[in-house]
């Protein structure tokens, strides 16, 4: 339990710091960075601070892959995955902290060294929150060979990171209204000072919690996970263009993120700008963070009965249903609590099932290719959750300038033009999206959990690990769903 609940701990803070980031720091770019003084010039900066988000968080995701490499060669007496945890998550919660900060006043001071500044700050804190995410999440196939235990170890992981993420939305307002009244701001204001102080709890949650993983959780350790070589740089890349499974997740996966993620870091427009109603924003978070223990408990009911595959599909049937009742909400509160609701009760199953799915791909790629690359093949989940954070930052920026929701503006001042590419890029954009993510998983995604058992007898034969052999339990299932032909495994849709 200790094991459990520490990695599910450090997902909590792990998540929390990530929500901050892709989808509450240009709320505070927008509408209290850069609110002072000439709007051009405001809308200026905004647009460099955009832009140069998306270029940073595109460039450094393409090394997602490599930086998993690096987790994979790690030696160490901690083992591979927690330095990088540990390191990671420090440097990130710092970085966290600067850049929710005008670095002494510099935005309107100097805007040249401003900028300077921000993208370093900006760049050490993306390298070193990959390092944590993809070694945190990297360690999951690590901590058990056994399908039953990796489902615990995901579900509660799960489990923390809804409940990271999902109470940035109950605590943000209230923690930077008082945080703001503290730094002697006027009752209901919202300030940098505010925004500042909110960061510092952020980056006190995410150093926690992976200080809790590091502490209490260990790799185990069997002939099938000794097979392991050097990663060279060029086979980082070879690893994952060959496992093709693993591609047609990633593609489905982001093209649900990124329909997620736009929507979810627009929301809190869509009440301060659209309802006019900011408070009510915490119940967002009440709900989805009650939604979010239903939805997790659910997957262990769920997954014996109908399968991952099927709690991916169905999971996006129920969003489409939340989209289609925010498009007729209108200012209805009672209705968009409801559409945030069907949004992102499905969310949690569809990450569980994401999740095991490419947990298990790091098999299939052992027995298809003849190595087994742990972090590089989990790497791509993360890899996938950030550049979709990435677009999402600028889609945000363009969406917030074009719509004129920023500053002060109030419901009243938001054209019919602006409405209409508010709803476009929130409501319509990621339904179209997410049915295209459910044809690929359902057409081309075959590795299910019958097929990832055969495959992991034939590792168990072949390195002689009799022992996880006989625990799995499935010694005289037959190779009728996976066959291996001259090196190429190939699943049947069975």
């Amino acid at each position: 339990m200790k094991k459990y609940l520490s990695y599910a701990l450090g997902a909590f803070g792990h998540d929390a710091l990530y929500q901050t980031l892709s989808m509450y720091f240009m709320i505070f770019v927008t509408s209290v960075l850069f609110t002072h003084g000439d709007k051009a010039q405001n809308a200026k900066m905004i647009g460099i601070v955009t832009t140069l988000m998306v270029v940073i968080r595109i460039g450094e995701i393409m090394f997602d892959p490599v930086i998993g490499g690096v987790v994979d060669n790690t030696k160490t007496k901690w083992g591979k995955f927690k330095p990088w945890i540990l390191t990671g998550s420090l440097v990130a919660s710092i970085g966290i902290i600067l850049i929710f900060s005008d670095f002494g006043g510099l935005t309107y001071s100097n805007p040249l060294l401003y900028t300077v500044i921000f993208a370093l700050t900006f760049l050490l804190l993306d390298i070193f929150y990959s390092f944590s995410d993809i070694a945190f999440w990297s360690m999951l196939p690590a901590l058990s060979m056994e399908a039953n235990e990796r489902n615990k170890y995901g579900t509660v992981s799960r489990f923390g990171s809804t409940l990271g993420a999902q109470s940035v939305i109950i605590i943000i307002t209230p923690l930077v209204l008082f945080f703001s009244r503290l730094m002697g701001g006027k009752p209901g204001q919202e300030t940098g000072a505010g925004w500042l102080g909110y960061a510092v709890v952020i980056a006190i949650l995410c150093v926690g919690g992976a200080t809790l993983t590091v502490l209490n959780t260990n790799e185990a350790h069997s002939a099938i996970r000794e097979n392991t070589k050097h990663t060279k740089l060029i086979d980082v890349f070879k690893v994952i263009a060959q496992n093709d499974q693993l591609l047609w997740i990633a593609l489905s996966y982001f093209l649900f993120a990124f329909s997620y993620v736009v929507t979810n870091s627009l929301m809190m427009y869509y009440f301060r700008y659209r309802l006019g109603n900011i408070a009510a924003f915490t119940w967002v978070g009440v709900i989805t963070c009650i939604l979010g223990v239903i939805s997790v408990s659910l997957y262990p009911v769920l997954q014996p009965k109908i399968g991952r595959k099927n709690i991916y599909l169905g999971g996006i049937g129920v969003m489409l249903l939340g989209y289609l009742v925010f498009v007729f909400a209108g200012d209805n509160l009672a209705l968009v609590l409801t559409a945030s609701g069907l949004l992102f009760l499905p969310y949690p199953l569809i990450f569980l099932s994401t999740l095991m799915h490419i947990t298990d791909c790091v098999e299939y790629g052992q027995l298809k290719n003849g190595t087994r690359h742990e972090s590089v093949t989990l790497s791509v989940r993360p890899l996938i959750d950030k550049l979709a954070g990435a677009f999402s930052n600028g889609v945000v920026g363009i969406v917030a300038v074009g719509a004129g929701m920023t500053g002060n503006a109030k419901p009243s001042d938001i054209t019919s033009a602006g409405l209409l590419e508010f709803n476009s890029f929130m409501f319509y954009l990621p339904m179209i999206l997410l049915c295209v993510s459910m044809f690929i998983f359902w057409k081309e995604v075959n590795i299910t959990e019958s097929a990832h058992a055969k495959i992991l007898v034939k590792l168990q034969a072949k390195f002689g690990d009799q022992e996880h052999t006989a625990k799995s339990g499935a010694k005289n299932i037959d190779d009728k769903n996976v066959t291996d032909i001259n090196g190429h495994i190939t699943i049947s849709n069975n």
